[in-house]
């Protein structure tokens, strides 16, 4: 293949934008952030998101009564270390509100191994002081014009009923719409959006669309998800799940952008803050030489489509499902939980050795020059996944 000498356009770095995260506590421990430090030296993420920063697990939300009446403590001596150990690792947070605290929760429903609470809660203005108390003490300790670089997600998929009671989402425009003032209250150049949904129902983020419109609510950016498996067939120990093509990825990071052209949204920030091939956290694809070839050309060619898109995840330091029983269990991580490499993860430290001057691009190659005139090559076997299953 001949290469022209003059550069075609510019690599977008949007894939190194975020990278996800097991649960908010999972980084109070060491192994965690050995492996995370490792990412960061081969990698180098700029924001890093994951569940649970409101949960049970974290403390923020101490509630206690004194002398007949209700009182709440707001606490946070582990988001404090967790934070401290991002930025220490040149890391920032991509901050999700969830979940729901089980003193603030009006229902039972949780998701998980770790029992994230999913329910609305029992009184809006309690949650909006726990926000704002949340985001101002954020403010306070790192700085207003830090912080103001932290996007900041209203939930995690409340399209699903797993995610969110009934999937209502009306509740979830409350929701939203209580959380964002909250924000906004803090200071008004924070970033606040949503609505973070999974793939399958584009209806939602179009309704979200014509409430936060009809409210003029504040919203600096819009988030989805994208995963490409069918429903899952259960094994012991993991599951199989069909496959659709990698281009089935770029075209649902597309969506959202095609879906608000000529609304009031139109032209925000797009993130879509997971994406993998399977959303099981125990398929065996994700450790597959297969895998890397499969996301290849997403990430060659995801940030013509969006503003971000985050790799769910970075570690299988994750335990969604229970803690792990094998070190190869199909994890999502780009990473064992005992820092073995997995082959998406060299695909990842070759995009970060890539120029930024693109002079070829195609189905199965990208080739870059940097500053330097040094050219680089990653090329991948093209992965036909019609009938295949993991």
């Amino acid at each position: 293949m001949l290469v022209p000498s003059e550069a075609s356009g510019r690599l977008s770095d949007a894939w190194r934008f975020c990278v996800g995260t097991g649960r908010f506590e999972l980084a109070l421990r060491r192994d965690y952030q050995d492996s995370l430090a490792l990412i960061q030296r081969e990698i180098g993420f700029r924001h890093i998101r994951g569940h649970g920063l409101l949960s049970d697990g974290v403390g923020v939300h101490q509630p206690y009564e004194y002398a007949g009446a209700r009182h709440v403590r707001h606490s946070f001596t582990y988001v404090d270390q967790v934070i401290d150990a991002y930025l220490e690792l040149g890391i920032r947070p991509f901050v999700e509100l969830g979940f729901m605290p089980s003193g603030l929760a009006s229902g039972d429903q949780t998701v998980f191994w770790w029992q994230g609470n999913v329910t609305p809660p029992s009184s809006w203005r309690e949650w909006a002081e726990l926000v704002r108390a949340t985001v101002a003490h954020l403010v306070d300790r790192y700085g207003l014009d830090e912080v103001r670089t932290w996007p900041i997600e209203v939930w995690n998929e409340p399209n699903l009923k797993d995610f969110w009671q009934d999937a209502d989402q009306d509740a979830y425009h409350r929701l939203y719409e209580v959380s964002a003032h909250a924000v906004k209250e803090v200071d008004a150049a924070l970033q606040v959006g949503g609505p973070a949904i999974s793939p399958g129902s584009d209806e939602f983020l179009t309704r979200f669309a014509d409430f936060v419109a009809e409210r003029s609510l504040p919203i600096d950016f819009v988030s989805r998800h994208a995963y490409t498996s069918g429903p899952a067939q259960h094994v012991p120990f993991g599951v199989h799940q069909t496959l659709a093509p990698a281009s089935k990825l770029l075209e649902q990071f597309a969506t959202p952008r095609r879906q608000l052209a000529g609304g009031p949204l139109e032209g925000l920030p797009v993130h879509i803050t997971e994406f993998n091939s399977s959303y099981r956290p125990d398929n065996p694809v994700h450790d597959t030489a297969f895998h890397a070839a499969y996301l290849a050309p997403v990430l060659a060619a995801g940030g013509d489509l969006v503003d971000s898109f985050s790799y769910w995840t970075f570690s299988d330091m994750f335990e969604e499902q229970g803690i792990p029983t094998s070190l190869f269990h199909g994890g999502f991580g780009l990473l064992t939980h005992r820092q073995i490499k997995k082959p998406t993860y060299h695909l990842y430290a070759f995009m970060a050795r890539m120029g930024e001057q693109v002079l070829a691009r195609g189905e199965d190659h990208l080739v870059t020059r940097d500053g330097d005139g040094r050219v680089t090559v990653l090329a991948w076997a093209p992965a036909d996944v019609t009938g295949w299953s993991a």
